[in-house]
């Protein structure tokens, strides 16, 4: 019997880990879920290693699961030792699912149920540009929840809704609030939705986005850390990692022009940045975090 697979899709910030926390609380099932790391789950457990995956146990027979390995070798790894019910892949907000969607299917273990993408209303309103990884994030989704509707106006949703009917007027649309529309989180389990297998294959394409990732130890000025987020270049989208104050330690998240933080305990700081032709930007920003760093 093969393993249902459901995949959550969205862009950089959208909210697919905040959806996931609200899957695992609200669903009565044994799933696995599988992230490309633990951070921003913030669970303290113990971590179960293994050849392809590394897992931590959460409640209800649920497991975290951190991809050190291939996917297929990773997913037959769960399936024996965990033998969840279902498994739930979090894609970053970077890829392209229809790769991920033709392996599942090509998967002699899995099968895939639904594609769940969350767009981000306030990062669309404010950059109503759709590029290609978007795009193809909305194109192959079954459900669509259109979140963070509380920071747009009325007429915001709409447009926005609109243009995603223009590039899936298939999907079931949920409007969210921190993927929260007194949904029935149920609800999207078992559906099994047939995909035509011409569509199936992915096309060859240029990568659209650029990655920087910076480690620094010691603490950070948390007011010279919050000026150098809010004047990153435009090209930088997407900025996430861990900081270092004296007040305590966090995960922040920048995107769109917010900036949140969730405490978290980790021992240094990081930075992952993200946006489009953002490698010249490489050296200025290890220049810039290395003038917050507070002096004992």
């Amino acid at each position: 019997m093969k393993t249902p697979v459901i995949v959550i899709s969205g862009f950089l910030g959208a909210g697919k880990t905040t959806f996931l926390k609200r899957l695992i609380d609200n669903v009565k099932r044994k799933l696995a879920i599988i992230m490309n790391e633990f951070g921003e789950v913030a669970i303290d457990a113990e971590v179960i290693k293994g050849k392809a995956v590394n897992m931590i146990e959460l409640t209800g027979g649920c497991v975290c699961c951190s991809l050190t390995g291939e996917l297929e070798y990773a997913i037959n790894e769960i399936i024996e030792k965990v033998k969840p019910e279902y498994i739930v892949i979090e894609t970053t907000g970077i890829a392209e699912p229809d790769s991920l969607i033709y392996n599942i299917e090509n998967m002699p273990s899995v099968v895939l149920d639904n594609v769940i993408t969350i767009v981000d209303c306030d990062g669309l309103a404010k950059f109503p540009e759709i590029g290609y990884t978007q795009r193809v994030q909305i194109e192959n989704a079954d459900f669509l929840l259109l979140n963070k509707i509380d920071l747009v106006n009325e007429q915001q949703i709409k447009e926005i809704e609109m243009k995603v009917r223009e590039i899936n007027d298939r999907a079931l649309i949920f409007r969210t609030k921190y993927c929260n529309g007194n949904l029935d989180y149920n609800l999207f389990f078992g559906y099994f939705i047939e995909r035509n297998e011409q569509k199936l294959k992915p096309e060859e394409k240029q990568e659209e986005f650029e990655s920087i990732y910076l480690e620094v130890e010691g603490y950070l000025d948390r007011s010279k850390f919050e000026e150098f987020i809010s004047n990153l270049p435009k090209e930088i989208y997407r900025a996430k990692g861990n900081v270092i104050f004296k007040d305590g330690k966090y995960i922040f998240n920048y995107v769109a022009g917010r900036l949140s933080y969730d405490e978290f305990n980790y021992n240094k700081n990081r930075f992952l940045f993200v946006g489009k032709n953002i490698k010249k930007f490489e050296n200025n920003l290890k220049n810039s975090i290395k003038k917050i760093l507070q002096n004992e």
